[in-house]
């Protein structure tokens, strides 16, 4: 039996979805038993408590701050960000007490890591707990930065070549960098059509379907955008998914549909995907786990409201492959929304980019590679 320990960091939700997107694929080979760990939970709460804080702090309320620490913390230098992300570790090694004791007690035979903070720790384990077992780093952004880079990595799973030829030129050695994709859900590899998944959740067949993601976005925001969509001369239907954004449904209560548009707005939803295939066109933000399902999927896509640092570069990645458009006005929205729902062909062009660049199978590939090359090792 072969035993691998994944582990995540609980900041922000995109870590979390490529964790059990990597379980799920790990769990499709025989003799392989999984275990998914958020290595926050092994961390003394005043720590845990400072970090979710800080980060949700930053990024929603001070985006500009957190865009001038997460560029100014990424180090062209190899060996200067090598050294940098394990002054960090050294920094954050006494609140991790807890976290050699697991690896004691899983003793896996590989660990992958889907966020910074484990992979770095892994350098600091105390004498006891040091293991020789192969480590892992599967990056998910669309762009690496410097603090994914650390000392003893055997392998770098990296979302495209763009990434890989950062990385290259940075000193890494190419030999450890593999491009696969960002793991998402193996849902994505279900062949699905538009007209089943309109016909499934009850959508019409017969107009255009743009669905928003609000998860992540203010509600002025979001409200602003669906205001200008109603009016839209031409018929469509507008669904709207809040996501994780709890008082979104609350602040956009009394908007209706208009003479034009019919508007449907969803609670908590387990079909995101169904509703992927099912939309013409798909508003949201740049988080690499959506970004990279939507992709898989081919759906054009229009990006707002990218955070400051690594969602921007997922945003420009996109729009330089063609595969979606990025707007900063909210009162462009509407507008693209209706210029690109007229030009069938320039769709059909996002559409072709946009699988691309997807990677359905990237769960599956980095499962894959990791389990052969762990083979390679105990020859």
């Amino acid at each position: 039996m072969t035993k691998i320990l994944i582990l995540y960091a609980s900041l922000g939700s995109g870590h979390i979805s490529a964790a059990k997107a990597l379980s799920q694929a790990f769990s499709h080979f025989p003799d392989v038993e999984v275990q998914s760990e958020d290595a926050l939970a092994y961390a003394r709460s005043i720590y845990r408590n400072a970090v979710v804080q800080a980060y949700k702090e930053s990024s929603e309320k001070f985006p500009q701050l957190y865009k001038a620490v997460y560029e100014g913390s990424d180090i062209d230098d190899l060996e200067k960000s090598l050294d940098s992300n394990l002054t960090w570790a050294k920094l954050e090694a006494p609140f991790f007490q807890r976290l050699g004791k697991l690896l004691r007690e899983s003793n896996p035979d590989a660990i992958v890591c889907v966020q910074q903070i484990p992979t770095r720790l892994l350098q600091l384990l105390e004498p006891e707990d040091q293991t020789s077992k192969p480590q892992y780093v599967v990056v998910t952004d669309l762009v690496a930065h410097s603090t994914w880079l650390n000392y003893g990595i055997d392998g770098y799973f990296l979302a495209n070549d763009l990434s890989a030829n950062m990385l290259k030129q940075r000193g890494v050695d190419p030999a450890i960098l593999q491009v696969t994709g960002i793991p998402i859900k193996l849902e994505v590899l279900e062949p699905k059509s538009k007209e089943e998944m309109r016909s499934r959740h009850n959508l019409p067949q017969n107009v255009p379907l743009v669905t928003l993601f609000g998860g992540g976005l203010s509600n002025r925001r979001v409200r602003a955008m669906i205001s200008s969509l109603l009016e839209s001369p031409s018929p469509l239907m507008l669904v709207i998914a809040p996501g994780r954004n709890e008082d979104l449904l609350e602040a956009i209560e009394d908007l209706t549909d208009s003479s034009q548009v019919k508007l449907r707005k969803l609670g908590p939803i387990d079909y995101v995907d169904d509703l992927i295939v099912a939309s013409d066109l798909i508003i949201t933000k740049a988080g690499g786990l959506i970004t990279s399902e939507i992709l898989a999927r081919g759906t054009p896509t229009i990006i707002v409201d990218p955070l400051p640092g690594q969602e921007e570069q997922n945003a420009d990645a996109i729009a330089a492959a063609g595969a979606g458009v990025q707007l900063r006005l909210m009162e462009m929205v509407a507008p693209a929304v209706q210029y690109l729902l007229k030009r069938p062909d320039r769709l059909t062009q996002m559409r072709q980019s946009a699988l691309e660049l997807g990677k359905p199978r990237a769960a599956l590939n980095i499962a894959e590679f990791i389990l052969k090359d762990w083979r390679s090792h105990i020859r």
